[in-house]
């Protein structure tokens, strides 16, 4: 029998690290990303000059950067931008018509009422997403966050490449290889399951950053948010009588609620729409459990089958559907009255399941026998049964399609979603997405290799064995486009979206870091009614971030190669003040101070300017280990442990030569408020 349902899923202990962009040695570049570019609009009677409209093809917008504080716009601080899209002549809201955003620094006229030819010559550049022509902020972007058979996962800029090369934009470990990962609606935080460390990382997915890690329970596996996201669910597949069940996680306080003991084995967890109760299955107890959120207490056991393997609610029948893999049943729950109302029998082998974001069609993969049933939530009934890729283990649903992945093959198949009903003949395509099967790949994670697109017509596919993602657009005969993930081993993939989104009829917004202080340009378009304009911010200078810039920075410029033990090795310092690291020139007191670890004595050794806030110091460093690198000068108020230090280790003559470690901390990480 599969992996999957002997053990509840493929799967072993599996690794996330995003990744962290190297810093560039400007304050502000990576601590505050922000507004954009082109032209002067006119601004509305009796409101702020942040709030600003145009009037264009029978077309309103309305601009407006709200501040989250009191207060003017200010650098390093984090605002709402809005545009509120409506109809000239009758006033109403214009919904869905996906507006393009930029936000870049004003450039001045090239002569006079240039502004609005700038201002589409460049939104023509932001279009085309090469290099070297990127706004400061791009409203429509997003990002593939791609979790690593190690502890890592990266994250790729799928819109801009370098000779076909994918752009890898970060990365950042963890504690240990992550096994399940879920994200908020905005995608501004993403948890990921630790097993072997017995926590959850909480990321954000604004900064590519781990916040912090969360004790959650013996071997965490599943993560799961209720629709409201107020707390995380997350299930402990744990041994010992007592251990297994779920912890709670308070996601405003980052804090564990509680832990409900549940019955032994895997568990998977679905929730009401309303949040008011949580289902929570126990694969070994052939149990699944009904918890009230509001009080974390356990309302009902309900007896589903001898090997529950998989849950899924859909909001049209208001119910919970259980598939059991031994008994080939699935249990339908009414999530009202917590009673089961239907058991639907089936074959062995049932598997994972998922809806169609309406509730009305759910698709339940055998992996034994290589189908996948179609079941109609409106009468509780199954109305196709579908030969799909060998072994389906993972399913995805979009609004058009339903993809399914399977184990033994690298094709995907797709099931037409409007095909699909009673008496019906359903329609099937497929794509191949890499060169091999996905259980070539060894141990699998919880987490899917599928992840729906942005804009919900196209979906990525993660090949484990080829290391490669790969984008597929609904109505295309292969993958248009490949990911590599180099140094790296992938096996799950989901969309980080960073685009407006609408959030009242007519009404697209999206939070940012505002940059540094200066004017900036808001390049604004639409497709349909045609309208590319530019509005302005004017962000002014933050007092704090100021005092924080004034303060002398450090950064060593080491090669990443140096001479093997027993030589002298120049060891080159950097100093620059100021948001424009004007370079500290003239100092005569600037030491290196360097030792090696553990705690051997410390030695220090002059260093002589020998270009513009650039000194050289000789560093002795006669014995092989690892070595901690400061710089100290007392005119500048450098103090060797308040500023950037640098590691690097020196190994014996006859091996390779070894990597020099930048240790140093951002700039913007110490100078952002």
């Amino acid at each position: 029998m599969n992996g999957w349902i002997r053990g509840g899923f493929a799967g072993g202990a599996l690794a996330m690290a995003l990744v962290v962009m190297g810093h560039t040695g400007e304050p502000l570049k990576e601590a505050n990303q922000a507004l954009g570019e082109s032209e002067s609009p006119q601004a509305i009677p009796g409101m702020a000059s942040d709030k600003q409209q145009w009037v264009k093809n029978g077309v309103t917008v309305k601009f407006e950067a709200r501040p989250l504080n009191s207060g003017p716009l200010m650098e390093g601080m984090f605002a709402d931008v809005r545009f509120s899209v409506t109809d000239t002549a009758t006033g109403q809201p214009l919904p869905g018509v996906a507006p393009g955003a930029w936000l870049d620094p004003s450039v001045a006229e090239q002569k006079p009422g240039s502004h609005d030819a700038q201002c589409k010559s460049r939104v023509g550049l932001y279009l085309k997403s090469t290099i070297g022509a990127r706004p400061l902020l791009d409203l429509n972007s997003y990002f593939l966050m791609v979790l690593n058979k190690d502890a890592s996962a990266t994250v790729i800029d799928p819109t801009v490449s370098v000779g076909g090369i994918t752009s890898t934009m970060s990365r950042i470990a963890l504690k240990q290889p992550g096994m399940d990962w879920t994200s908020t609606n905005d995608d501004k935080r993403v948890f990921v399951s630790m097993p072997a460390a017995g926590e959850v990382a909480v990321i954000d997915a604004e900064k590519f950053q781990v916040l912090l890690n969360i004790p959650a329970g013996e071997n965490p596996l599943r993560v799961a948010l209720q629709p409201d996201e107020r707390y995380l669910w997350v299930g402990n597949n744990a041994a010992p009588e007592g251990a297994s069940g779920v912890t709670v996680i308070d996601t405003q306080s980052m804090k564990v609620l509680s832990f409900l003991a549940t019955g032994a084995g895997h568990h998977e967890i679905a929730f009401s729409k309303d949040s008011q109760f949580a289902f929570v299955s126990s694969r070994d107890a052939g149990t699944v459990d009904v918890f009230d959120v509001a009080t974390l207490t356990r309302s009902k056991t309900l007896k589903t089958g001898a090997h529950p393997l998989s849950l899924a609610y859909s909001p049209l029948s208001e119910a919970v559907y259980v598939a059991d893999g031994q008994d080939g049943s699935v249990t339908v729950i009414d999530a009202r009255s917590l009673d089961v109302r239907k058991v639907i029998a089936s074959q062995q082998g049932l598997g994972p399941m998922s809806f169609s974001e309406d509730g009305r069609y759910g698709f339940v993969l055998n992996t034994l026998t290589s189908h996948a049933l179609v079941i109609d939530a409106s009468s509780d009934s199954v109305v196709h049964d579908l030969e799909v890729s060998p072994e389906p283990f993972q399913i995805t649903v979009t609004q058009n399609y339903a993809y399914i992945r399977g184990l033994a093959s690298p094709r995907v198949t797709m099931v037409n979603l409007s095909s699909l009903g009673k008496d019906r003949k359903p329609i099937l395509q497929s794509f191949v997405a890499g060169p091999a099967a996905p259980r070539l790949a060894g141990d699998l994670p919880l987490a899917a290799g599928l992840s729906p697109a942005r804009d919900n017509d196209a979906v990525f596919v993660v090949n484990p064995v080829d290391n490669t993602t790969y984008f597929y657009a609904e109505g295309m005969n292969a993958p248009m486009s490949g990911y590599p993930n180099r140094g790296n081993a992938a096996r799950a993939v989901r969309v980080v979206d960073r685009s407006l989104r609408e959030v009242e009829p007519g009404v697209y917004s999206s939070r940012v870091r505002l940059p540094s202080a200066g004017k900036f340009d808001v390049a604004f378009m639409l497709n349909q009614p045609q309208v590319i304009h530019c509005f302005t911010a004017q962000i002014e200078v933050n007092p704090v971030l100021e005092k924080r810039l004034a303060i002398p920075r450090v950064t060593f410029l080491l090669e990443r190669r140096f001479e093997p033990v027993g030589k002298l090795v120049p060891i080159r310092i950097r100093l620059v003040q100021g948001r424009d690291n004007t370079p500290m020139t003239e100092a005569k007191d600037v030491y290196l101070r360097y030792f090696l670890a553990p705690s051997s004595r410390p030695r220090e050794v002059l260093a002589v300017e020998i270009g513009e806030g650039i000194y050289e110091a000789q560093a002795d460093l006669s014995e092989t280990g690892a070595y901690y690198l400061h710089a100290r000068s007392e005119s500048l108020g450098i103090r060797a442990n308040e500023q950037s230090y640098a590691s690097l280790r020196v190994i014996p003559v006859d091996t390779s030569p070894v990597h020099l470690s930048n240790q140093s901390p951002s700039v913007s990480d110490r100078t952002t408020p």
